[in-house]
């Protein structure tokens, strides 16, 4: 709850910081300062933004799907932190780029932002540690432990690469409440990434 509210604090931080004109003391009729510049739609902040409400809405389709799959508690419980968290911090990236006034696609490759130009793979993998079309359709149809069991695999190797990414923006993004909140998703998914190894023993896989 505490992670969820600094992340709305944030948001409003950055609204703030980007959509409004800082008053200067006015006593001499002095001009408004400008407000700060906003991100290229070239620059990292911006591609991260993009390839990240990406990545996150695919995590959010997974986790739904593995909700109306099992009835475990742990499993459900897990899914909707990473459903509800991560469709929130999608909506923040989306608004930042409707705030900067940029586009929320772009004819780049994926990760470019990064230096990386991914090629996304022919069946629907757009970035690193996306599931296949095809393995989210295995998913929809699978069920009980089964499904269970692949859920945690295809999300842990989601997080990887969210991790991944995440990192990268902390490295070059340049707006620091964005930097933060890629911070807080290396930190956030990290630990998730262990969660989701323990369950994924108690169920006798080890890899």
């Amino acid at each position: 709850m505490k992670i969820r509210t600094a992340l709305a604090a944030g948001a409003a931080a950055v609204a703030v910081a980007l959509g409004s004109v800082v008053a200067v003391a006015a006593a001499g009729g002095e001009e408004a300062a400008p407000a700060p510049a906003v991100p290229a739609a070239d620059s990292a902040d911006a591609g991260f933004a993009r390839d990240m409400a990406v990545h996150h809405q695919q995590a959010v389709e997974m986790s739904f799907l593995i909700r109306d799959s099992t009835g475990d508690e742990e499993i459900r419980t897990l899914a909707y932190d990473i459903a509800n968290t991560q469709a929130n911090q999608r909506g923040m990236m989306l608004g930042w780029l409707d705030l900067w006034g940029l586009p929320k696609v772009s004819e780049e490759a994926p990760m470019a932002w990064m230096g990386m130009r991914h090629k996304p793979g022919k069946d629907g993998a757009l970035m690193p540690g996306m599931a296949t079309k095809a393995e989210l359709e295995r998913l929809r149809k699978t069920e009980g432990e089964a499904a269970e069991i692949l859920y945690l695999r295809l999300m842990t190797a989601h997080h990887k690469g969210g991790v991944h990414m995440a990192e990268g923006c902390v490295s070059a993004c340049e707006v620091e409440v964005e930097q933060r909140l890629a911070q807080g998703m290396v930190d956030a998914q990290r630990s998730e990434i262990d969660l989701m190894a323990e369950l994924l023993r108690k169920r006798g896989v080890h890899d």
